[in-house]
This record gives structure tokens, sequence and C-alpha cells, in this order.
């Protein structure tokens, strides 16, 4: 079993379930995408650049899907979280139900092309 594997299977409820369901929407929205275990966190990588992270917050009480931005999103920023982070943005959920795919796979499909732009410089 890889690291990554390893990790989401022993995140406590409803962390993994959340961890889970938001694994599933990204592979099968951006297959291309590769799940490593980077930080102590679930990493996706695209074509060897950062795409987006799942990072449990138990003390915070939510998963954060951080995404890397350069720019304000087109559709819905207003459920965007900056924390006055200049790239980092975030879509944060409490539980399952909380997941509105739209919502999830419009913003990483924002991020995903600034990715494939080049934002990282490669």
């Amino acid at each position: 079993m890889k690291p990554v594997e390893e990790y989401i299977l022993k995140q406590s409820e409803p962390f993994k379930s959340i961890i889970m369901h938001l694994q599933i929407l990204i592979e099968t929205n951006f297959a291309e995408v590769d799940l490593q275990f980077k930080w102590k966190m679930p990493f996706y990588y695209l074509n060897e650049k950062p795409f987006c992270y799942l990072n449990p917050s138990k003390k915070k009480g939510y998963v954060d899907v951080g995404f890397y931005t350069n720019s304000e999103l087109q559709k819905f920023n207003e459920f965007v979280i900056s924390d006055k982070r200049k790239v980092v943005k975030s879509l944060r959920y409490k539980e399952v139900s909380d997941i509105d795919a739209e919502v999830l796979v419009s913003v990483l499909a924002e991020a995903y092309q600034q990715t494939t732009k080049g934002f990282f410089g490669k």
C-alpha cells in the first residue's frame, strides 16, 4: 500500500469519507493527475507540477482542498478562501454533504488551466 493510501485510510471520520469523496471527484474529472504523499498530506501533481492538496485540519474541523491560482477565479469565487494567502486558495468541507461537485470541479478546472499554462515556470 502506498503511503498516501495508508494516510487516507487512517483518518478519522468524517475526514476519511470527505477525502475519499474528493479523491473520486478529482480523479474522475482530471484523469492525468498523480496522487502523491508530500508534506505529510495527499497532494495531486499534474505533469510534475503541484495541482492541489487535501489537508484535513482536525483542530479546525474541515478538509482543506488547496490549489494554486495567481488570479481571481471567474466562477464560484465566492466559495474560495484565501486567508490572506497570495497564491494558494482553498475550498473547505466539514461534511461530505457540503461538497458541491459542480463548484469543486469548476474551481479546479480553472486552477488546472493555470497549471497547464505554465504558472509554475516549467
